[in-house]
């Protein structure tokens, strides 16, 4: 069964606008995905019927708010397979997820201790785990990438060693589009002892996650990203971890008992989730796996490849046109440069005819410079990109060849 692509662009109301007095193309669905009219009337319901505080009310209001945001912790447990749902921990969105963990571990590390992760992370995993090694006195170690994108996972195992005590590494790279081997890695880092964290801000919206199959210990990704709302992420950790993990923030919610002298904190999830959260992104989030699931994964990822297969085809066709990043394993990520170009002049005349893609260093500038690049073009494609899209993509980067010779 293919997908009925027509149909659901039409639950996305945005993609009816024009842009620069063109029809929009939008292609930028690595840095966020647009939000169909599901989870649109998921934010306005609750806000609407029954807006108020968790957990805490003693009325109507907030009991049925407290219901509805400790459902969609169930259905993102159950999306990504957790144990419990108590191990799904709302956070702001994957930087956060990151940090808590990395914060936590600061405080656990020292020197003689080895951190890894690879030479194509986000600023979000590496900055974050370069300050925690400063903290901590532990040493960071970089596994270097193949110049086609890919992890050389040769070197990953042989930098593994019995000092290492974390590994983080992304399960998707954003600015290539490349498919890690997040279950096979992890299996090797946790032979060492390690706690292995995976990034899935790009990974949780192409395919069935299992967290429990990876075998990691975190798994941290947005809601953007995935339909739904900004504002709200989630890191899992499995139970047994993130009880006695090191508190993140303090404040309300998350205590247990408070004197003027002391505090005890409370249990999971509560403990890593102080004050007043992101009730409305919960719920808004929850709707969004809800829609997702209404679909094949495999028609999804299906869909998606053809995708990347004819934008790919009609890159190969186009004089001075390189594309960044070609592994055999990978999502539909296209990142390109044009020789005599800067990919920001690239950009702005595609905006210019209504397609929307991103270009820069993807923050990931340590990747950049290992690739010998200033930055690229990226379109990135999902469920609701036609062929069409692909095609206006390629008459608007001609026109912009162009226009910059």
């Amino acid at each position: 069964m293919t997908l009925n692509v027509a149909q659901i662009r039409e639950q996305f109301p945005i993609l009816a606008r024009q842009v620069n007095g063109q029809p929009l193309v939008y292609l930028d669905n690595a840095a966020t995905t647009q939000k169909p009219q599901a989870v649109i009337d998921a934010l306005v319901d609750y806000y609407t019927q029954c807006n108020s505080n968790v957990h805490r009310g003693a009325h109507y209001l907030s009991d049925e708010a407290t219901k509805r945001y400790e459902a969609a912790r169930k259905t993102v447990a159950h999306y990504i397979n957790a144990g419990r749902p108590e191990e799904v921990i709302w956070t702001s969105g994957t930087t956060e997820g990151i940090n808590l963990v990395a914060n936590g571990m600061a405080q656990r590390l020292k020197a003689g201790d080895e951190v890894m992760v690879t030479e194509m992370e986000h600023h979000a995993d590496l900055v974050t785990w370069q300050q925690a090694c400063k903290r901590s006195g532990a040493t960071l170690k970089i596994v270097p990438i193949h110049d086609n994108g890919e992890l050389n996972s040769d070197a990953f195992y042989d930098l593994l060693s019995d000092n290492t005590a974390f590994v983080a590494m992304p399960h998707i790279s954003n600015a290539l589009g490349t498919i890690n081997p997040i279950k096979e890695l992890t299996a090797a880092a946790k032979a060492k002892g390690a706690l292995v964290l995976i990034d899935g801000a790009q990974g949780v919206a192409h395919g069935a996650i299992n967290v429990q199959d990876i075998g990691c210990d975190f798994y941290v990704f947005s809601g953007h990203k995935l339909f739904g709302p900004t504002g709200i992420g989630v890191l899992w950790g499995r139970y047994d971890v993130l009880a006695d993990w090191p508190v993140w923030l303090v404040g309300g919610e998350m205590i247990a008992t408070v004197t003027y002298q002391d505090s005890t904190w409370g249990e999971l999830p509560n403990r890593l989730e102080a004050g007043t959260p992101n009730i409305a992104g919960a719920i808004g989030l929850a709707a969004a796996i809800t829609w997702l699931q209404g679909f094949n994964a495999d028609d999804i990822w299906a869909h998606e490849q053809a995708l990347l297969k004819r934008a790919t085809e009609l890159a190969e066709k186009t004089d001075g046109m390189r594309i960044i990043g070609t592994a055999s394993n990978k999502i539909g990520v296209l990142s390109f440069i044009i020789e005599g170009t800067h990919p920001a002049d690239i950009g702005f005349i595609l905006d210019k005819q209504g397609v929307a893609i991103r270009t820069g260093d993807h923050c990931a500038q340590p990747l950049m410079k290992r690739l010998g690049v200033p930055g690229t073009a990226r379109a990135s494609f999902t469920i609701y990109n036609t062929m069409d899209d692909v095609d206006a993509l390629f008459k608007a980067i001609n026109k912009a060849r162009m226009m910059l010779a």
